[in-house]
């Protein structure tokens, strides 16, 4: 591997693939250190919005790929992560040997380990760098990562760690990163449930919903990551930061993994079911949208029929 320099803002020549809410910020952010920064996207709009901050569009892959030593990645799921690394035009095609690849995306950690594999044959390093946290978070440069693979090489890229994150650490060999991440998320996700459900409940037992979601936001039960969340369901806004179909994405992978490491997660299937009924509606907005949901469901439900009936009733 090449010399710790390389990881420097002064000496890397660095391609960020993926440019959604995520991605996009943690490329101003690394734009704002100093990093030379080739960006690429399948929506052409989004790497031209971040000309102004001097961003370098690249119009394929291939082409950031043979440009630059250090590549980060944040698209959607295990297919995107497979076009963007394994396709004809994907980076393991086209990149030289000794680039360094931090992949990000939340996906399987059998996904993650397969490209890590595949990019090993032909020279190329990477670890899976698994994101937590919001997209201000982002902007503020305090997301939270979770590493697998090579410690050396996660030793070394800590310059660049530090450009967006405020914390960072490593989990094990290559698939660690994203099975920490899936584990981060499955707490993430029930906690959103269990914050619908009590809602729901305190409402229905004749509490106001303003004040029981004012109140609740300032108990010690109730995560940073979701604080915001209830001010923002208490004026109806459900923006996406993290958007529903997202977290339903991650609930399938967490279920994947239970099933191959034989773990029972009755109360995540639960969740999953209803993160499922609530998509069509609900699925591009944020995931504290299941709050709006189980307050209709509620509203909706007849005497003497409970909600879990209803729900698997619909399942049938």
């Amino acid at each position: 591997m090449r010399n710790t320099n390389f990881f420097e803002a002064n000496y890397a020549t660095l391609g960020f693939i993926g440019l959604g809410n995520m991605g996009s910020r943690i490329v101003q952010r690394l734009l704002g250190a100093g990093y030379k920064t080739f960006v690429y996207s399948a929506v052409p709009a989004e790497a031209q919005s971040l000309h102004k901050d001097g961003a370098i569009n690249c119009p394929t892959i291939a082409e950031l790929a043979q440009k630059c030593d250090l590549i980060l990645s944040c698209v959607t799921d295990d297919a995107a992560v497979r076009s963007v690394y394994t396709g004809p035009e994907g980076v393991l095609r086209h990149a030289k040997p000794e680039t360094v690849v931090l992949e990000m995306s939340t996906i399987s950690p059998e996904t993650s380990r397969e490209i890590a594999r595949l990019a090993t044959a032909g020279g190329i390093h990477v670890l899976d760098v698994a994101i937590s946290g919001s997209t201000p978070a982002a902007e503020r440069g305090e997301l939270i990562l979770f590493a697998g693979g090579n410690p050396n090489i996660f030793e070394a890229a800590a310059p660049v760690f530090r450009a967006f994150a405020k914390k960072f650490f490593h989990l094990g060999p290559s698939g660690a990163g994203t099975t920490m991440k899936l584990v981060v998320n499955a707490i993430l996700g029930l906690e959103m449930q269990a914050i619908a459900e009590a809602s729901a409940l305190g409402q229905k037992a004749g509490l106001n919903r303003n004040v029981l979601l004012e109140v609740l936001s300032q108990t010690a039960v109730i995560a940073p990551a979701h604080v915001g969340k209830l001010g923002k369901a208490a004026i109806d806004d459900y923006s996406p930061q993290f958007p529903l179909r997202l977290m339903n994405k991650d609930f399938r992978l967490i279920l994947d993994m239970a099933r191959t490491k034989n773990a029972r997660m009755p109360a995540t299937e639960a969740a999953f079911q209803i993160s499922n009924f609530a998509l069509p509606g609900d699925g591009d907005e944020d995931m504290s949208a299941v709050v709006r949901y189980m307050e209709r469901l509620n509203a909706e439900s007849s005497s003497g029929r409970s909600v879990l009936d209803r729900l698997q009733a619909a399942s049938r």
